[in-house]
């Protein structure tokens, strides 16, 4: 017979384990897409996700998927349509995806997936090499008023976020949007070659994209699209030049559609506890990204404004048809 001391004792270790346990099973084993090719800017979001997830103990696996193809437009697609109904499923989109679709004639929209939070932002910076005779936005304005033919743009994928700006740079300073002559590049090391070497005008990215060889000299910063100048930055930004440019490359994540409203809130409990952990706020520091957390109504909002406008930019120029 088993001492009643012992019994006690094996009692009060059961109730500890059994209260413990709901905390344990709440730990969330999630799946994250990121709807393109290892190394970019998604890929990087989804990694950087899947660190501070673990790392804060709010899941206990996460576990990335790519899946390239036509900025976003072939993930989010297999996203919509093979992941319904999951709550463990999450996909990294952003300012891209939302050009890709409407170029792209997508018959997958963002209207059917489930807004969970932007995540971060990046200030677009416009640079010429150093040896360029242009100092200053005005300078670049001035050229494309005279000859926008001539003033060539480098920067990411047609459609992208680089390209919507280029488009409206020309429109806010009087020049003809839809002649803005853009020359995408498939990777940075590529455009960045290209400026280097003069090859084109200038070149537009973000900010952390070229900030090594802004801070060595190589490349000339005329302007960035912040409301503010960047605290420890003596760049100024394009409003301050009187031209009015104020954009950011943000980036969000999704649920599936076809959740329920508990799954939804377990997936936003998540992603709030992750962007307010000290794993990410050391993402952030590393990868130079600013926190533009936004969730609930007011991210959805602001994804079907933002849906509007580069949309309507992309017509401007003739990329997508009204």
């Amino acid at each position: 017979m088993i001492p009643f001391y012992t019994r006690l004792i094996g009692a009060a270790v059961a109730l500890t384990l059994a209260a413990a346990s709901p905390a344990l099973s709440q730990q969330l084993e999630l799946k994250v897409m990121a709807p393109a090719a290892p190394g970019g800017g998604w890929d990087q979001t989804a990694r950087a996700m899947q660190q501070a997830l673990v790392a804060a103990g709010i899941a206990r696996s996460v576990q990335v998927t790519n899946v390239a193809g036509a900025g976003g437009s072939v993930g989010i697609a297999q996203f919509v349509n093979g992941a319904k109904g999951d709550g463990n499923q999450m996909m990294v989109n952003g300012f891209v995806m939302v050009g890709a679709l409407a170029m792209n004639k997508s018959p997958v929209t963002l209207e059917q997936v489930t807004p969970i939070a932007r995540l971060t932002e990046e200030i677009q910076v416009i640079v010429v090499p150093a040896s360029s005779p242009i100092k200053t936005a005005q300078d670049l304005a001035a050229a494309l008023k005279a000859d926008i033919a001539k003033v060539t743009f480098a920067g990411g994928s047609a459609g992208g976020v680089d390209h919507v700006m280029a488009a409206l740079f020309a429109g806010a300073v009087g020049a003809d949007a839809k002649k803005v002559n853009y020359i995408p590049f498939s990777g940075g090391g590529e455009s960045l070659a290209a400026i280097l070497g003069g090859k084109v005008t200038a070149g537009i990215s973000g900010m952390s994209e070229y900030d090594g060889q802004i801070k060595s000299g190589k490349l000339r910063a005329i302007g960035v699209t912040s409301e503010k100048r960047i605290p420890g930055s003596d760049i100024p930004t394009f409003k301050e030049q009187g031209i009015d440019l104020v954009l950011a490359n943000w980036r969000a994540v999704m649920a599936p559609p076809g959740i329920t409203a508990a799954q939804k809130k377990t997936l936003s409990d998540a992603v709030e506890k992750m962007v307010k952990s000290d794993a990410w706020k050391e993402v952030l520091k590393q990868k130079g990204w600013d926190d533009a957390y936004l969730s609930g109504d007011a991210f959805a909002d602001f994804l079907k404004k933002e849906t509007v406008r580069v949309t309507d930019v992309l017509k401007s120029v003739g990329l997508v048809k009204s």
